[in-house]
């Protein structure tokens, strides 16, 4: 399945490749119908159809479409953390910041578990994280952004390589 995956890929990844967005996203859809079951092009679909809509600072492709396909290659593998950060940074463009921070705390689960210390995903997740707090209450200090807030500070500080109660006791100390 890896060789034919690759191979189903080739021809958008050119498209793409050679400036033609909208070939690719065809192509891709077109290949989704015979391969439904190929995680990788319904990523790929994902990604291409979000940098679509991004080019045009508009929503030529719904997002719930874009969010769909997401899912649906996290469906189909279950194991691609890459999948879960693309599908969670997604979300958190959209403003779906309920779904974005569950789908971070997956991946950052999944980090702790392979013994991998918060990564430059998580860290950046934290500043868009706050910024999309910004807009919907620049006080941040309604009741409803407090868990959001507190899990993008720990971000933050798990990416500087220290832990919550190190960092507390670092802005603490005199020294």
């Amino acid at each position: 399945m890896v060789i034919m995956s690759q191979e189903l890929l080739q021809g958008p990844i050119e498209m793409f490749s050679n400036g033609d967005l909208d070939g690719a996203i065809a192509d891709l859809e077109a290949k989704i119908k015979d391969h439904a079951e190929v995680a990788e092009l319904h990523h790929m679909w994902a990604e291409f159809a979000n940098m679509k809509n991004a080019d045009a600072q508009d929503d030529v492709i719904a997002g719930r479409k874009i969010m769909k396909a997401y899912k649906t290659a996290m469906e189909l593998d279950e194991e691609s953390m890459e999948y879960i950060a693309d599908f969670a940074s997604f979300a958190l463009e959209c403003r779906r910041i309920p779904v974005a921070v569950k789908e971070f705390q997956r991946y950052a689960t999944r980090l702790k578990l392979e013994d991998i210390p918060v990564d430059e995903i998580l860290f950046t997740a934290s500043r868009n994280l706050v910024d999309a707090i910004e807009v919907m209450d620049p006080s941040r200090k309604a009741p409803m952004v407090q868990p959001w807030l507190k899990q993008a500070l720990e971000w933050a500080v798990g990416a500087l390589g220290y832990t919550t109660e190190d960092a507390i006791n670092t802005l603490n100390s005199d020294e």
